[in-house]
């Protein structure tokens, strides 16, 4: 006996649709196209959200480096200085204070050329 499954097979074309939803051209309204594409954009998010990790480090080392060479020392020489004064902060924290408060990160700057001499 035969088997059609209409409900379920429209229910299922009906949701790779909803998710096509915006996508150009044939994209959101054909169920092959529609379903290729959104695979491929399942694809593109899981591996974005690896990447957006890598762009922030990125900006926030960009950051620190501008903010160290204004008080005279290099972002390399800042980070080993500050391994060396045991002063533990990480990149995210550095950077939001080389943006939003310059006397606390100039502090850091000369506790980290005190312990690299």
């Amino acid at each position: 006996m035969r088997v059609k499954g209409g409900t379920v097979t429209h229910a299922r074309r009906k949701r790779v649709l909803k998710l096509a939803k915006g996508y150009r051209g044939g994209k959101h309204r054909l169920f092959k196209t529609a379903k290729d594409q959104v695979m491929k954009s399942y694809a593109y998010s899981f591996r974005d959200r690896k990447t957006k990790k890598r762009n922030y480090r990125q900006l926030w080392i960009t950051r620190i480096n501008a903010a160290a060479r204004i008080n005279n020392i290099s972002y390399s020489k800042l980070m080993h200085g500050l391994k060396l004064a045991n002063i533990d902060i990480n990149r995210k924290m550095l950077a939001d204070l080389a943006v939003n408060d310059a006397a606390a990160f100039t502090a850091l700057v000369d506790e980290a050329k005190k312990a690299s001499k």
